[in-house]
């Protein structure tokens, strides 16, 4: 035989030597849900290890982590008091800006915090946007998601993630911040989000289910469509965004790819709650070696193109040194 692949996969240091794909722990956003209360450390039903936040207790997290060498955190607020306008998205002396200027204030530069831009936590009806009738309204939504934005930038946000998949969403946050002074306030798109069964411990974190009986499926995209995505890509790109993301991760591999040979800016992946809980309950029942399995979809992530990742094992990653 004159081909032998198998020399080339000979010893560990061999196979270190040769990696086609690289991964480090900078190249990680920990996501974080908050709380009311500065010490609160919530459990949330469905979603092992991961918790609602004081900002005391986040604080001691994120110093935690910084250590460990993340520097992404992605922040999700919520209130119990909704409404149909959810006016508690873009109120500043709501939950989640409140933090952001405590966490801003304790870490500076160190921290890079990115906010997630949607109405469904503030919302009575759970959607992403206003409700006209038996529809979500796309246009009167945009002030609201900008408005949204604004605030979040104000009280620190250093790149504002609009996840509400309304079109020309991206477009009305970089105006709105633009003319409020806060063109270096990024903007990370949400482009390809697609309408997912993926959600389901995230919804239960945010009590953002949708109400009703009516379902995401208008404006979130389709899990049979992959030249739409390029099409969301294409007018991020025109309208502002400075990166973009597929979410979810693993299922759409195909879609990170895509994007990544068609993005000038970076591409990043959001490994989401579904795809996470599936490894938690794979490796509670002794069905898998969690190092192992969680490296595999993190390095198949960053294979597919994806620049940054968000993922819930971030912490875990990072302070038990697996890409050490």
């Amino acid at each position: 035989m004159l081909e032998r692949p198998r020399r080339l996969r000979q010893t560990p240091q061999l196979r270190s030597l040769l990696k086609e794909t690289s991964l480090r722990v900078d190249q990680l956003v920990q996501p974080y849900f908050l709380a009311a209360e500065p010490r609160a450390q919530e459990t949330i039903t469905g979603f092992t290890e991961v918790y609602r936040w004081g900002v005391d207790s986040l604080s001691g997290q994120i110093e935690k982590n910084l250590k460990h060498g993340i520097k992404g955190f992605m922040l999700f607020g919520s209130t119990t008091e909704k409404n149909e306008l959810g006016s508690g998205a873009y109120d500043n002396q709501g939950l989640l800006p409140a933090t952001l200027r405590t966490l801003k204030q304790r870490f500076g530069s160190q921290a890079i915090l990115f906010t997630d831009v949607c109405l469904c936590p503030f919302t009575s009806h759970g959607h992403c946007g206003v409700i006209d009738g038996e529809k979500i309204a796309n246009d009167p939504s945009l002030p609201l998601l900008a408005k949204m934005a604004l605030t979040h930038a104000e009280a620190g946000a250093d790149f504002v993630s609009p996840s509400d998949m309304m079109d020309g969403r991206v477009g009305a946050i970089r105006k709105c911040l633009d003319e409020n002074g806060f063109s270096d306030t990024g903007i990370l798109a949400y482009t390809a989000k697609y309408a997912s069964a993926y959600y389901g411990p995230f919804r239960e974190a945010l009590a953002s289910s949708p109400q009703g009986g009516t379902d995401r499926a208008s404006y979130q995209m389709d899990y049979a469509n992959s030249k739409e995505a390029l099409r969301e890509l294409r007018l991020d790109l025109e309208e502002g965004a400075d990166l973009v993301m597929v979410k979810p991760a693993l299922p759409y591999l195909d879609i990170i790819a895509k994007l990544s040979a068609e993005s000038d800016v970076p591409v990043a992946a959001y490994s989401v709650s579904g795809e996470y809980e599936m490894i938690k309950q794979l490796v509670k029942h002794g069905m898998a070696d969690e190092r192992k399995i969680i490296l595999e979809n993190l390095f198949a992530i960053r294979r597919a193109g994806a620049q940054l990742i968000l993922t819930y094992h971030a912490s875990q990653v990072s302070s038990q040194g697996w890409l050490e």
